[in-house]
């Protein structure tokens, strides 16, 4: 029997303006799930290209909790194959991935390799290597280079500097929020997938989690695609929030040389 993940999410928001807000925070493919909110409000359901999902609801004013279960088996799953659009959409410059701008930060042996994934394993060793992970360290207006010139950043920033420096050497990369069984501390997490030999695997510079665990919340160019609030014509604040993601069985070794798929 395959092992299975526990999501459980928990946020508070305070509206100050009614309006709608849209919420992504559905696990991809999820056998069972949960969403539950406190003004029971009826919302509509959107759905993206590669497995993002949202729920947009007309927010009152005042306090609202949101939760969300879901249980789903984890299994292996096939590579996705990089279509054409996908190549033209995410070798492109975009807002906190600004490739067309990086070029006097790329270290000189990003070119050394001959193929796609040596130089896909140079960029993620490099960021690694390069940047500290500081809990509070960057703001949400910083991009890549906001990122490589501070040296250090959380997850969302070592994905935006691995897709950069991807797109810069024309190699499609695309930016994933997920939640990652093992993550410490435990929050969503950001992580990146890169075309190799024709599909997308999934590479995490951080090395906080186990690939093989990670449940896909939603895909995009960049953090501005894949927020999991976001408001559409209301106003409000951020409260907080709890995020717990955990497997029923022991998390796997992870081998960072490993070619993954995300699920």
């Amino acid at each position: 029997m395959a092992p299975r993940a526990t999501v459980d999410v928990e946020f508070s928001v305070r509206v100050t303006e009614p309006g709608p807000a849209a919420i992504s925070i559905a696990a991809a493919q999820a056998d069972t799930e949960e969403l539950k909110v406190s003004w029971h409000g009826e919302s509509e359901s959107v759905e993206f290209e590669h497995g993002t999902r949202a729920e947009v609801f007309e927010l009152p004013t005042g306090e609202h909790r949101v939760t969300y279960h879901a249980e789903r088996a984890l299994t292996e799953p096939e590579p996705e194959p990089v279509t054409l659009a996908d190549a033209a959409v995410f070798t492109r410059p975009s807002r906190y991935c600004p490739s067309d701008r990086i070029a006097g930060l790329v270290p000189p042996e990003l070119f050394a390799g001959q193929d796609s994934r040596t130089r896909v394993d140079t960029i993620v060793r490099h960021v690694h290597e390069r940047l500290s992970y500081v809990v509070g360290s960057s703001r949400g207006t910083d991009d890549a280079i906001d990122t490589l010139l501070a040296g250090q950043g959380v997850c969302r920033d070592f994905a935006h500097v691995c897709i950069s420096l991807c797109r810069f050497l024309d190699i499609p990369a695309r930016y994933a929020g997920v939640y990652a069984p093992g993550l410490s501390p435990m929050d969503f997490h950001a992580v990146f997938e890169a075309a190799i030999d024709g599909h997308w695997y999934v590479f995490d510079a951080t090395h906080l989690a186990p690939r093989r665990t990670m449940l896909r919340i939603s895909t995009g160019r960049d953090a501005a695609d894949t927020a999991f609030l976001a408001t559409l014509g209301c106003e409000l604040d951020f409260l907080g929030s709890t995020v717990f993601a955990t497997t029923d069985t022991a998390l796997p070794q992870e081998d960072w040389t490993e070619l993954v798929v995300l699920s």
